[in-house]
């Protein structure tokens, strides 16, 4: 956005092709992305590319595959950022199955839900 407006295109017709709003983008302006954001992007990073190469291990295992990438953390923090975006191991994270009782609590809610509407209609 800079570059177009050293070209002399104005930041609101950028912003309108772009459907942005010139506030939050005058926002992020003065206060663009800080250390800790960049420090945590490249974090995630390593931790996709270790992910990625090794889909079966977990965050502990992820941390000395970050740290030989050059961004080394604590399991903590990996731990944080492979929860936040979803990165489990594929042995870690089971479906939870559906069982009788949450079967039968949504067949009563359902029934609680029809039975009205059965009502109005058989009396009519």
């Amino acid at each position: 956005m800079k570059e177009l407006a050293d070209d002399g295109i104005p930041v609101a017709a950028t912003c309108r092709v772009l459907k942005l709003a010139r506030q939050p983008y005058y926002r992020w302006l003065a206060n663009p992305v800080t250390d800790a954001e960049y420090l945590e992007a490249y974090r995630a990073n390593a931790l996709f590319d270790a992910h990625r190469d090794d889909p079966e291990f977990g965050y502990r295992f992820l941390v000395p595959e970050a740290g030989d990438a050059g961004q080394p953390m604590a399991e903590r923090t990996a731990w944080r950022i492979c929860s936040n975006n979803g990165w489990w191991s594929v042995f870690g994270k089971r479906k939870r199955a559906r069982t009788a009782r949450s079967a039968r609590r949504s067949t009563m809610i359902w029934w609680a839900g029809i039975s009205p509407l059965m009502h109005q209609i058989s009396c009519g």
